[in-house]
């Protein structure tokens, strides 16, 4: 099973980051019974939990972006005046 990142994980709320942690269990028991099969359907239902959190944490790198852009703008325009 592969986890998601532990930036991925810290957006989840904290119902989705209850089923993560049990899929996650129920997905790594498959595996140590080598039902490799029956463990990618719950690693896809995994991928398809954590895709919110992802454009969470997306969406905060663009407003940290946007928050750059406006700053480096205000310091340039500041040089200029000076």
């Amino acid at each position: 099973m592969r986890h998601c990142s532990v930036q991925v994980r810290g957006l989840l709320t904290r119902d989705e980051r209850d089923r993560y942690e049990a899929l996650m269990d129920i997905g790594q028991w498959l595996e140590l019974q080598r039902e490799y099969d029956r463990a990618s359907v719950i690693q896809r239902e995994v991928d398809r939990l954590v895709a919110p959190a992802i454009e969470r944490l997306k969406e905060k790198g663009r407003a940290r972006d946007a928050q750059t852009i406006a700053y480096v703008q205000e310091k340039s325009e500041g040089e200029r005046t000076q």
